[in-house]
């Protein structure tokens, strides 16, 4: 059986100095290439773009789908102006991630959306955002951390019957975290699957037959290069992939 393809979206890098200043390049994060790839599955970096029939053969071309972390979601998507403490928004960014979501659930490709990836599958499926933690009132514990990107700095708690039960088999797990946003109001159709303790959305779901989309909001794939529980977030990810393949 051949490995399934997943499409990693991408970013824009622009180089601000040298030979090639004010070039662009398009980019992902090495540390997503190589959890594909040890999770047995085929990564293709899916270039950023606007032209709407190229993204849907993108999308018809692969098996799944990894949604990267990057830039803010721009607010005016889900009917809010922006706030005093929204970060850096790339609506170019937000338009290739929208249509590369609307295209997977057309054709049933699974899609896993991480930090900002899940961000904007909740926006584009009917959600919305906080544009930063500080306007959760609930919020007690830190949310960006200051240690290494694969170090685990706080706590989950995982609900049962999910996409992470076995994963994380205890019900409680214990993360990396990089966000100042957060998902406010959850999209129809998804349900809550992780909770950090201040009540914050780390992880949700909307699984079906015809359906599959997870979206966590820490990265796993920084903490999968010695962590064994994100190593198993992806091989079970890349092996639902595998079961809902079909031939292009």
């Amino acid at each position: 059986m051949k490995k399934p393809i997943i499409g990693i979206s991408s970013n824009i890098l622009g180089l601000e100095k040298g030979l090639f200043a004010g070039y662009k390049r398009a980019y992902v994060d090495v540390s997503y290439v190589k959890a594909i790839i040890n999770a047995g599955g085929v990564p293709h970096i899916l270039p950023l773009n606007e032209h709407e029939e190229i993204i849907e053969e993108f999308v018809r071309n692969i098996d799944g789908i990894l949604l990267t972390g990057g830039n803010d979601v721009f607010p005016l998507l889900y009917g809010e102006e922006p706030k005093e403490k929204l970060g850096e928004i790339f609506p170019e960014r937000d338009k290739f991630d929208s249509l590369l979501i609307r295209f997977a659930i057309e054709y049933k490709k699974p899609i896993f959306g991480i930090c900002r990836g899940m961000q904007i599958v909740n926006v584009e499926c009917g959600g919305s955002l906080y544009q930063d933690l500080s306007y959760d009132e609930n919020i007690t514990i830190k949310h960006f951390q200051k240690a290494r990107a694969h170090t685990p700095t706080h706590s989950i708690s995982v609900a049962n019957n999910c996409f992470l039960s076995d994963i994380y088999p205890e019900g409680v797990g214990f993360i990396n975290s990089y966000h100042h946003q957060t998902i406010n109001q959850i999209a129809p159709g998804f349900i809550v699957t992780a909770k950090s303790m201040d009540g914050v959305v780390e992880a949700i779901e909307n699984i079906s037959d015809d359906t599959f989309v997870i979206g966590v909001q820490w990265h796993p794939e920084m903490m999968a290069v010695n962590d064994e529980t994100a190593q198993k977030l992806f091989k079970k990810f890349v092996n639902e992939v595998n079961l809902r393949k079909k031939d292009n």
